[in-house]
């Protein structure tokens, strides 16, 4: 079974308020005070500039950075990607503050393990305020694991 996400995760006050002018953009509750906003093909769609998308993400639309860094003025801003079938997969993400990245971006590859910090989602996560409950990880406390599709979150 399949395990893919491709979002944006910042406080839920911050990503409400940064996505009043996009009608696309939808957004979804998490733990811990934080909001998710799926990347759908929509809202791909309406953001990408026609360029090729930065930082080594998949699903990251050209000149979509820039929008994360003017959000991350109100407060910090992540975007997230992880996509595993059969146990097997890659995670990326970075975080943005104050206009800038601040974290990453990050990547374990496939057949790579996470480092002893954790992976690439929970450091941002972590970032983000995210506080864990060991023995699980900040993903999972804030509920990622909830949904197997970046559009189940939609529901």
């Amino acid at each position: 079974m399949g395990y893919e996400l491709q979002a944006v995760i910042a406080e839920d006050e911050v990503l409400r308020g940064a996505v009043r002018d996009l009608p696309v953009a939808r957004v979804a509750s998490l733990g811990q005070g934080l909001s998710l906003m799926p990347m759908t093909d929509q809202l791909f769609d309406a953001v990408a500039d026609g360029t090729e998308g930065p930082l080594g993400f998949w699903r990251l639309p050209g000149g979509f950075d820039q929008r994360l860094a003017e959000w991350s003025a109100a407060g910090a801003v992540a975007y997230v990607e992880a996509e595993y079938f059969g146990g097997v997969g890659e995670q990326r993400a970075a975080v943005w503050a104050e206009g800038a990245v601040v974290l990453g971006p990050l990547q374990v590859r496939e057949g790579q393990s996470f480092g002893p910090a954790g992976s690439p989602i929970s450091l941002a996560l972590r970032r983000l305020g995210a506080v864990a409950d060991p023995p699980a990880d900040e993903f999972v406390v804030v509920g990622l694991n909830r949904h197997r599709h970046s559009e189940d979150w939609l529901g």
